[in-house]
């Protein structure tokens, strides 16, 4: 079977599935092309025009710039002719490209990461795929029912190539990481914690972050930058203790609360890393051992006494990382060619 994935734009964060993704189904034995979104929107949104007078102005609007490169997996799809084309994120992909993919025979799957928080916002181009892949099932029913009713809840996967336990990196040692998108619901709950006494460590996209914040010696790299995530794994690799806290931010008609676990607490369950977390459905038949939490004013204390318990957090640790142990990409990549294989010949329009 040949595959095209289509990049989704960010070189941070759902990149990461994408790149999950583009393993597993090479590993599944599908033949596997890469459309390189990234790269295109770039040259687009920074190319120059110079004018008569020797000034410089942008060659495209942004609009048009995306347009522009999203156009072109038509033309990968036309030279290539993929069996599939597996879109991640999809919010650089225009409804015209959309529809046009919609109207081959192409199999089509949109693989929706930013479930329940944008759901009212990937339905749009979930109306034009054969496959929807939610990451959390918290509107699943409504989509089946409203938008596509080919669309299924995939749990978030891991790369074990690259999330594995292993031994700390000596220049990321820490008590406490966290990594991830500084949305300002974080940026608040992390300025009410007492660090007193703890040697924290955040990464990720903090560009909100005041100059005078607290949590700005805390940031491992430059502000408005992010952290890859091979670092990311080593720097989870390098702590004693982790957390997940869900983003508050969601958009308007968006089901506010989850159920599903975050990618990040996959990460570093594979990873060996013990963490606290915030109550979920998904996490609390998963991770019974974990502690939760609840307020960032009882956390200092509560993180103190937990980095004061070696044993108590390896054990915990450990069973998380049984718990996620068959959520490889290799699986899911497995599991969706199962969901591919079962779907009627697609006639082009």
């Amino acid at each position: 079977m040949k595959v095209l994935v289509v990049h989704p734009g960010p070189h941070f964060s759902v990149a990461d599935v994408h790149h999950g993704l583009v393993k597993g189904l090479k590993a599944n034995g599908c033949e596997v092309g890469v459309f390189n979104l990234h790269d295109r929107l770039d040259f687009y949104t920074a190319a120059h025009i110079e004018l008569e007078d020797g000034t410089m102005r942008k060659a495209f609007a942004e609009e048009a710039a995306i347009e522009m490169a999203a156009k072109g997996i038509e033309t990968v799809c036309y030279e290539w002719w993929p069996d599939v084309v597996l879109i991640v994120s999809g919010f650089f992909v225009p409804p015209k490209v959309w529809a046009v993919l919609a109207r081959r025979p192409h199999r089509t799957v949109y693989w929706a990461t930013e479930s329940p928080y944008e759901d009212d916002r990937q339905g749009r181009p979930a109306r034009y795929a054969d496959v929807v892949i939610l990451n959390d099932p918290a509107n699943l029913a409504q989509y089946r029912e409203q938008i596509n009713v080919n669309t299924h809840y995939f749990p978030h996967s891991y790369d074990p190539d690259l999330h594995h336990p292993g031994v700390p990196s000596p220049n990321l040692e820490c008590d406490f990481s966290f990594v991830g998108t500084g949305f300002q619901s974080r940026i608040e709950w992390f300025e009410k914690v007492d660090w007193t006494g703890i040697r924290a460590s955040l990464g990720g996209h903090w560009r909100d972050l005041t100059e005078d914040s607290p949590l700005r010696p805390m940031l491992l790299h430059r502000l408005g930058e992010c952290m890859d995530n091979v670092t990311t794994a080593n720097l989870y690799r390098s702590s004693k203790a982790s957390l997940n806290l869900y983003r508050r931010e969601h958009s308007d008609d968006a089901h506010p609360y989850g159920w599903a676990i975050g990618p990040r607490e996959v990460e570093l369950a594979a990873c060996g890393t013990f963490f606290f977390r915030e109550p979920r459905g998904e996490g609390d038949g998963l991770f019974p051992e974990l502690p939760i939490v609840h307020t960032p004013e009882a956390f200092g204390e509560q993180l103190r006494w937990w980095l004061a318990r070696d044993s108590l957090r390896e054990d915990a640790a450990r069973k998380a990382q049984v718990a996620v142990e068959s959520r490889t990409f290799t699986n899911t990549a497995a599991r969706l060619l199962r969901v591919l294989d079962a779907l009627p010949t697609k006639i082009a329009a």
